[in-house]
């Protein structure tokens, strides 16, 4: 049977469709989709969830297939079926990584679900920096791409400053308010041309860590759980069963990694490919200027974070990438590859031995390099308190949540155990002489 022919997304159909992006990252993708809009696009997020989006994707999908291809799926073609969108002027787009892993192909099993669920003159748009698919009514210039990662710096900043003044903050939705806030100035910015450069970046990172310390908090303390494994189910509260608000619930203070590092790793492995296997050295001059472009981005969040000892910076990825030598092979690239290993290894140092590691269930990559190194970690860092947890359409959340219970109640008994010793420790405080009258 002949492959269809591929829709094409044209210039014409940029001034009058609308294009839906499937959600992973609330703070990160409400910036991405303010800045498509500025640029001509009409880009709308969804934020669908429920049980529905994974018997849609059922419906389209095989059972065995990625979890979050067929969540994605399941989500697009639920908003399709909504009645909310004339189908004649709908698009949809996803990112398409051009490596190995099976996020490749999403594109390819959406289209063919698509077609089954009766939408097949629906154009998907590949959004990748490769040229694996073009359209002519969606391009990526320089100067888009250049807000795009500003976009994921300041994503990084918020997102890293919430999770740990959230837990604390005494007046409780005052960080939800600053991220709002700041996410609408950061838009107002970019679409007025500014904010982009390392100069402005700087300067906005600066602000909001200032905006984020003056937060009123009682830091009473909590366990520290990180929550590492693959992207989206990492990120994405459809895909994980709403982890982080579960982990809240709990009273721990949560550190989930940023996306910066990700594209990092993804922008090294470019490197080496040329090295190991040949290419220009154009394409190596101008990967290695988007890598140390993406370092010096990097750094600004880093570098603003640290003045302030109430928070704990992000570790820079030249840092994690030093802490797997020994430890894994950098060969190991598939998915997140070593960097997911080297994201349990800084969690730790950072202060979050326990550590959530979610995975889809048949996620090899994933397996390797997060479950499979547990044991290794284990045998360096003693206090590493790791429960990996699996994710697909039959994976019920009270057994999910069940097992990450048994992991906290380690984790909170261990907390007890250090406050005794620390009381212990502690000198009892001298008494305070009376000051004479003539004194005061």
């Amino acid at each position: 049977m002949p492959i269809p022919k591929r829709i094409p997304f044209t210039k014409e159909m940029k001034q009058t469709y609308t294009v839906l992006i499937p959600m992973m990252l609330p703070i990160h993708f409400e910036l991405l989709k303010n800045v498509f809009n500025h640029e001509g696009y009409h880009m709308v997020l969804l934020t669908s969830d429920g049980p529905n989006i994974v018997q849609e994707g059922l419906k389209y999908v095989h059972n065995d297939t990625c979890y979050p291809a067929l969540l994605v799926i399941g989500q697009f073609i639920d908003a399709l079926n909504s009645g909310k969108y004339d189908l004649d002027r709908t698009a949809l787009i996803i990112t398409q990584t051009g490596g190995g892993c099976r996020a490749s192909n999403y594109i390819h099993l959406l289209r063919k679900a698509l077609r089954k669920a009766g939408y097949g003159d629906i154009p998907v748009i590949s959004l990748n920096p490769s040229g694996l698919e073009k359209n002519p009514g969606f391009k990526l210039t320089l100067p888009l791409i250049r807000k795009l990662l500003a976009c994921l710096v300041y994503g990084d900043a918020l997102m890293l400053l919430q999770n740990q003044v959230k837990p604390y903050e005494v007046n409780p939705g005052e960080s939800q308010a600053l991220v709002d806030r700041w996410v609408k100035t950061l838009s107002h910015q970019i679409s007025a041309g500014e904010g982009k450069s390392l100069k402005e970046l700087k300067a906005n990172v600066e602000a909001i860590v200032k905006d984020f310390s003056e937060v009123l908090v009682n830091r009473v303390p909590k366990v520290k759980v990180g929550v590492v494994g693959e992207i989206y189910i990492k990120y994405s509260r459809l895909g994980n069963n709403n982890l982080e608000a579960f982990l809240a619930s709990q009273d721990c203070e949560v550190n989930v990694p940023g996306l910066m590092g990700f594209m990092l790793f993804k922008c090294d492995n470019r490197l080496e490919d040329i090295k190991l296997y040949g290419g220009s050295k154009a394409k190596y001059a101008l990967v290695n200027f988007l890598m140390n472009y993406l370092l010096k981005t990097e750094q600004v969040l880093i570098d603003a974070v640290k003045p302030y000892p109430q928070f704990t910076p992000p570790g820079s990825y030249l840092h994690v990438k030093e802490l797997v030598k020994g430890v894994i092979g950098y060969g190991n690239k598939m998915g997140e590859g070593w960097l997911l290993t080297g994201e349990m290894l800084e969690l730790i140092e950072s202060g979050y031995p326990n550590i959530v590691c979610t995975q889809p269930f048949g996620c090899l990559p994933n397996h390797i390099c997060g479950k499979g190194m547990i044991r290794k970690i284990k045998s360096l860092h003693e206090d590493a308190n790791i429960v990996p947890i699996d994710y697909d359409p039959s994976a019920t959340k009270v057994n999910q949540e069940n097992r990450i219970k048994l992991m906290l109640s380690v984790a909170k008994e261990e907390l007890q155990e250090r406050l005794k010793g620390s009381a212990q420790e502690k000198p009892a405080a001298a008494p305070q002489k009376k000051e004479p009258a003539a004194a005061r």
